[in-house]
């Protein structure tokens, strides 16, 4: 069974670093785009990063592009959301999830997403 496991998170002063990472088990991702999700208490699930199969092409929410970034090893099976500049805002469960198709209007929706795995959380204290 294909599974989607992340890792990385935890609590940060605001202005840290984390960096998060996807591996995926039971199957191969190496060949389908990838993204980051967030979902804070009380709040929808939000679009925060996604990334092309190849690595080539990535897109980023307002809220943290120049702050985050997503880079993937197809080799690894791994995709990565390297954090900086943390801020309180950015407090969330983040969860990873595959295999979209790759167009701006899809890359962002969480129901494109055919897999995802079970969350991380991260805490930026003030």
């Amino acid at each position: 069974q294909v599974q989607l496991v992340e890792s990385g998170g935890g609590l940060v002063q605001t202005g840290g670093s984390l960096r998060l990472s996807c591996t995926a088990t039971g199957g191969t991702f190496s060949n389908v785009p990838m993204g980051w999700f967030r979902q804070a208490p009380g709040k929808a699930r939000e679009f925060v990063a996604a990334i092309s199969w190849a690595g080539d092409r990535t897109s980023y929410a307002d809220s943290v592009k120049g702050r985050f970034s997503i880079f993937r090893d197809n080799a690894k099976n791994v995709a990565y959301l390297q954090m900086n500049n943390l801020e309180p805002e950015d407090t969330a469960v983040y969860y990873c999830a595959a295999d979209p198709p790759w167009t701006i209007a899809t890359i962002t929706q969480a129901e494109m997403y055919d897999y995802w795995g079970q969350g991380t959380q991260v805490t930026v204290s003030s």
